[in-house]
């Protein structure tokens, strides 16, 4: 059988071969409106659509103005899409490693 027996119970789609959720009603909020983020190590804007409250607002070029949220790192500024990988530590670990084999390394470099 492709398809399988589907029916409708208590507002979710069921399917013999597959379940799918239909959305319920009044379930999605109704404040979505155009929002602009900002990421604040770069100055890299774009807008989207969100439910995100602010008390800052911004002009776009169009002349509207929108709610403006700030972001500490975006995917323009985040090392893994950068290809700006850093040594993240903090745990202290790079520390304890270098450390631990500071004379093999001192040897290491002397040769």
């Amino acid at each position: 059988m492709p398809f399988g027996i589907c029916f409708l119970k208590n507002d979710v789609y069921f399917c013999t071969r597959y379940r799918m959720t239909v959305m319920k009603k009044e379930l999605h909020p109704d404040n979505y409106r155009l929002v602009v983020f900002k990421d604040m190590s770069n100055g890299y804007t774009f807008m989207t659509k969100s439910t995100a409250s602010s008390k800052e607002k911004i002009k776009m070029d169009d002349g509207k103005e929108y709610p403006l949220i700030k972001l500490e790192i975006s995917n323009t500024s985040h090392p893994f899409y950068t290809g700006k990988m850093k040594l993240v530590d903090s745990a202290g670990r790079v520390d304890k490693f270098m450390n631990r084999y500071k004379n093999h390394l001192e040897k290491k470099n002397k040769k």
